[in-house]
């Protein structure tokens, strides 16, 4: 063989044990993003219920809360301690309740090793009380905000905001419910018994590092972080004894990359009957509810006498391609939470025809219109800087707000302050689940999203409230910025509050 042909023989031969092994790696790497625990949880652990927050009320009728921030441990597994983060307790926070037309004020006190914020998500209260990153609680530092209640009854939350590391902290632990009430709601014949037949269902994923969290990006994992599992109200493979016919399941993804599509594995239907800000105009039959990070859905489900049902969370195939569509956990299955209807159930009724009237704008007459593409390196080309002012509205207006994802990859869009109605899909009118008062809305791939919001204020030209991506890494990287709520006719003044802190990257 000559010299020539020994040489391409050779080359041959590397090129192709170069392919076989890249073509085997990739392989590996397509059949390791897909995460299923169908089947495989044994649902062992009694589901934890977030105590309800003890609260006083002041001479002047104000209703005060306490929460600390701080850190601790927590043994997830058996004989197993994590380091963790929590508000008033090594993980997660209690559940705070107040009524529509409350005067609140809630004494935050940091006892952690490095600032944050405690961001009241979905809440209509003014910007300098909202908990942004303009809201910074230095370590051994307090801070005391307040508003009254003035919203629909609905399922909020609370959460930090720190720019720059928000997924850190929430993946810590940094995270509770608010739930609101009125007085329509109460005399609704919904399942209301908290922890009886009205559950908390705060979902997270997650993966453990020893006595640690994992809180690392995996390769190719552009939406950011992706656990191997998932646990409710921070118990691992839940279970809940139940004794009701109908059973109430506030939903809270409070994941921070995650999205999941809610069901049970007969495909029963179930009632859809409240999304982020508060309750349908009437229930809603469904097999599936999608939630992104941060959104949330009050849904009830019947249950049998003595049986078992799981909340499972099914594959979804709205990502974009493929490739998104496996490496954003499109492909991902979960067992989430294991139902155990009692022998006997107390009768619960049918379910209210008309439910509520959600409190958004209907998009006629908006005084203007803004338009926001949603890209990984910012929105409408420019990342965050808490120094400027992105966008001013004018208090006691109506706008419309047109959300764009080309991007290739999943997004989703919050807006603080206000509940929007979503207008159009793609031009379309939304499906039920989109039909309520919303707070934050999944944009996957190639959608466009119509929505309109009221402004109600206070006016306060210098502090503004944000608008994001809530897929927390696209945040912390930049995918966030700032309006400021005025008068007619004022100017947009200057950011107040903590100076910018730099962003991460993802």
């Amino acid at each position: 063989m000559s010299p020539l042909k020994r040489t391409l023989v050779v080359l041959g031969s590397f090129v192709t044990v170069v392919a076989l092994a890249f073509g085997g790696g990739f392989l590996w790497l397509w059949n390791d993003a897909k995460v299923s625990t169908v089947g495989k949880e044994q649902f062992e652990n009694e589901l934890s219920i977030p105590p309800l927050a003890k609260s006083r009320l002041d001479k002047d009728g104000t209703r005060v809360f306490d929460l600390r921030m701080q850190a601790g441990e927590k043994e997830f597994e058996d004989g197993r301690k994590t380091s963790t983060w929590g508000f008033n307790g090594a993980y997660l926070g209690p559940t705070l309740r107040a009524e529509r037309g409350d005067k609140v004020r809630v004494r935050i006190r940091n006892g952690l090793d490095e600032a944050s914020t405690v961001h009241w998500h979905g809440m209509h209260l003014p910007a300098e009380m909202d908990g942004g990153p303009h809201q910074m609680v230095e370590p051994g530092g307090k801070w005391n905000p307040h508003w009254t209640v003035d919203q629909p009854a609905s399922t909020l939350w609370y959460h930090p905001h720190p720019h720059g590391a928000t997924e850190k902290h929430v993946q810590r632990g940094l995270a509770g419910m608010f739930l609101v009430d009125d007085k329509r709601s109460a005399r609704l014949t919904l399942p209301k018994k908290y922890g009886v037949d009205d559950l908390p269902v705060i979902v997270q994923d997650v993966r453990f590092d020893g006595a640690k969290f994992d809180h690392g990006h995996d390769m190719m994992r552009h939406v950011g972080f992706l656990g191997d599992r998932t646990m409710v109200n921070g118990t691992l493979r839940p279970y809940r004894k139940v004794g009701d016919e109908l059973i109430r399941l506030r939903l809270l993804n409070a994941s921070t990359a995650r999205t999941y599509a809610f069901g049970f594995p007969d495909d029963r239907s179930f009632s859809l009957v409240g999304t982020d800000g508060g309750l349908l105009e009437q229930p809603a039959r469904m097999r599936r509810i999608q939630l992104s990070p941060g959104e949330r859905a009050e849904i009830v489900v019947r249950m049998e006498q003595g049986e078992k049902t799981v909340l499972r969370s099914f594959p979804q195939d709205n990502y974009g391609g493929s490739w998104q569509t496996r490496f954003s956990g499109g492909d991902d299955s979960f067992d989430v939470l294991e139902l155990r209807a009692a022998k006997r159930l107390r009768a619960s009724g049918d379910l209210p025809r008309r439910l509520g009237e959600p409190e958004v704008p209907d998009g006629k007459n908006p005084a203007r219109g803004r338009f926001f593409d949603l890209k990984e390196s910012g929105i409408n080309d420019r990342a965050m800087k808490m120094d400027r002012i992105d966008e001013t509205v004018t208090r006691g207006t109506t706008e419309t707000w047109t959300v764009r994802n080309n991007n290739g990859v999943p997004h989703n869009f919050h807006v603080h302050d206000v509940q929007f109605r979503v207008l159009e899909v793609n031009g379309e009118a939304p499906p039920p689940e989109l039909r309520g008062a919303k707070d934050t809305v999944f944009v996957p791939n190639g959608t466009t999203m119509k929505l309109a919001m009221r402004f109600e204020g206070p006016a306060d030209p210098d502090t503004p409230y944000m608008y994001h991506c809530h897929l927390l890494a696209h945040e912390d990287g930049g995918m966030m910025g700032q309006f400021v709520v005025v008068e007619k006719g004022q100017q947009a003044g200057t950011p107040s509050g903590a100076p910018s802190r730099g962003h991460g990257h993802h």
